[in-house]
């Protein structure tokens, strides 16, 4: 698998020989003194060529940490014939691991299937942090369990929001609490996304940070040229879903464009409630002006975007919406329902909030329309300015590293205490069982570790990091940069 090189390492931590737990503590310490380079692997059911909010983040936050000298690889599974190693921009490399997909791109999950794979790969490239992304994935909980029973530091990052009523979302909360009850360090991409995981899974806030998602503000710059002004469009970029409030759409469409005669309505994704407008654009015949286009590339969401007036958000619930950052980094005037984490994403004069229901939602668009008609709007170009300096990848990355800084001080608990974590944290039945789990899951990795020691795991030629060939390039020319301070 890729480039290797055969030889003795300094392996993760394992609980197969004090050798091995002394080496890893001599990288670690090596490391701080070369001013804390990690290598990292970012896991998650949810990236490329899957298409969305966590993908995107995944990928820009590892191509920041690349540019900041660490190494970064990423696991998720295999998307059809997309298996193996594929290399990304600036040497991101990407295990697309050949486990079977259960529901919605999650991988089934048994808690030890996956063992082989994931450990193979944190020997091979050396991992010394494992961060995990979503609630919703089953390889993001895989691989926190496993990478402590490696003895290895784990990050996770919650992208979502959860109830705490309907019996998917208690099953969901009880796995997040047992999968975070010793994991190092949480992260969450607002306040009310922080204090909605902090409940959930009966955390303590002193170890769950706020780091927001972020735009490259280059990839979605305003363009009033494009826009058809003898028209007023609306602009939608959504999975075609429940949660994103379609059925609130399907309602706002018909009763505004009987309103207004010139609006129009342009639809971008894809999803189990495109029926419902369809069946809406056929109802009041509007074919010419509601168009959906289907699922959308990241590249072509700028170009649509710029073609509209207003960017209209209905999500009925939302840790942080990326999408109305995107549009009104395009430089139109956004409206969102009042809901989740929406409310800290943008300054009030750049966004109109209403409550998740079709008549605010049309109260909220008619009075935009307004301004708009009267000119009493803000310009593209001074909306996207103003955005552009609100939310960078290179903050989130340094914030990040700084939550691996603290994590790679914290001690990994042992089996023993981390079975008593299990027991008094998550309850007499979950913890028993799931402490059981973590027994089983200890053993085999004792079984893999006697069938094939660490040692003789080929070891990856880095390809991202201070070692790699980039990252020479990267110290060469830093090195040859003349420093302004010395006369």
């Amino acid at each position: 698998m890729g480039h290797r090189k055969r030889g003795h390492t300094h392996a993760p931590k394992t609980p197969s020989s004090l050798n091995t737990h002394l080496s890893s503590s001599t990288l670690r310490h090596t490391d701080h003194e070369q001013g804390m380079k990690h290598r990292i692997c970012m896991v998650s059911d949810f990236f490329y060529p899957n298409m969305g909010g966590v993908e995107s983040h995944i990928y820009q936050l590892s191509q920041c940490l690349i540019e900041k000298g660490h190494k970064v690889v990423i696991a998720t599974h295999a998307y059809g014939d997309r298996r193996g190693i594929r290399y990304l921009t600036n040497g991101l490399k990407v295990y697309y691991l050949p486990l079977q997909v259960m529901y919605n791109q999650s991988t089934a999950t048994t808690c030890f299937h996956s063992l082989p794979l994931l450990r193979c790969v944190f020997v091979r490239e050396r991992i010394t942090i494992v961060h995990a992304h979503s609630s919703f994935s089953a390889m993001a909980h895989d691989a926190l369990f496993h990478a402590k029973t490696m003895e290895l530091n784990t990050v996770f990052t919650d992208h979502s929001l959860f109830g705490f009523a309907d019996l998917s979302s208690v099953l969901t909360n009880k796995l997040l609490t047992v999968s975070l009850c010793d994991t190092n360090h949480i992260v969450c991409v607002s306040y009310t996304s922080k204090e909605n995981t902090v409940l959930r899974a009966a955390l303590d806030p002193e170890i769950v940070s706020v780091i927001p998602n972020a735009v490259d503000p280059t990839d979605f710059t305003p363009d009033p040229c494009r826009r058809d002004n003898s028209k007023l469009t609306i602009v939608v970029i959504s999975r075609l879903v429940y949660r994103k409030g379609i059925d609130l759409l399907s309602g706002i469409i018909p009763e505004l464009c009987g309103k207004y005669p010139d609006l129009c309505f342009l639809i971008g994704g894809e999803g189990p409630k495109r029926i419902i407008l369809e069946e809406v654009r056929e109802k009041y015949q509007l074919h010419d002006r509601v168009r959906l286009l289907g699922a959308l590339d990241h590249k072509d969401v700028r170009d649509v975007l710029v073609q509209g007036h207003i960017f209209l958000n209905t999500s009925l619930t939302e840790a942080f919406c990326m999408a109305i950052v995107e549009g009104a980094s395009c430089g139109l005037q956004v409206v969102s329902t009042r809901v989740g984490g929406i409310p800290e994403v943008l300054p009030d004069e750049l966004v109109t909030l209403c409550e998740p229901s079709v008549r605010s939602l049309c109260d909220g668009l008619e009075t935009v329309i307004a301004r708009i008609r009267t000119g009493n709007v803000v310009s593209p170009a001074t909306i996207h300015r103003k955005v552009r300096t609100l939310y960078t990848w290179r903050n989130v990355a340094e914030r990040t590293e700084k939550v691996y800084n603290r994590v790679c001080r914290e001690p990994v608990l042992p089996l023993s205490e981390r079975l008593h974590r299990l027991r008094s944290h998550c309850g007499a039945v979950a913890g028993s069982i799931f402490s059981f789990f973590a027994v089983i899951n200890f053993l085999f990795l004792l079984l893999l570790q006697w069938l094939r020691p660490d040692h003789l795991i080929d070891v990856a030629i880095d390809s991202s990091g201070p070692h790699s060939r980039m990252g020479q390039q990267l110290s060469k020319k830093k090195s040859k940069t003349p420093n302004p301070d010395v006369s």
